[in-house]
């Protein structure tokens, strides 16, 4: 095989402590990334399977950050077309009940949105 990189190997790259560290700068800086967005920084180009992956390490940070006591970061990351998260999200929500297109909605998000900023930006 050539120099090239295998697509599989560069997806394993696609982990929780890359993405964890993206959003805590974003959060620093008061930024919101587009799903296409944080993945072409990431070096990938949008694809169905690149985002599902991309949104179960999404999963997996805000674990690790509720653990310990940190703001989720998720929520920092939304479609471009209504700068909402993917309906994934809005289903795993326990703290959120209503049409999750909604003004109250797009409310909840900003809260959760500011409490990251705010956190973030206190953090070395």
């Amino acid at each position: 095989m050539s120099g090239a990189e295998n697509p599989a190997e560069k997806t394993s790259r696609m982990n929780v402590d890359e993405v964890a560290l993206l959003l805590k700068e974003a959060a620093r800086q008061g930024k919101v990334f587009s799903y296409s967005e944080l993945l072409l920084l990431m070096g990938f180009h949008f694809t169905r399977p690149k985002m599902r992956a991309l949104c179960k390490i999404l999963e997996a940070v805000d674990a690790r950050g509720r653990g310990l006591g940190q703001p989720e970061l998720a929520c920092l990351v939304v479609r471009e077309g209504d700068n909402l998260p993917g309906q994934g999200w809005w289903l795993g929500r326990h703290d959120f009940v209503g049409d999750w297109e909604s003004h109250a909605a797009r409310r909840y998000l900003k809260e959760l949105q500011q409490a990251a900023f705010d956190y973030w930006a206190l953090q070395d």
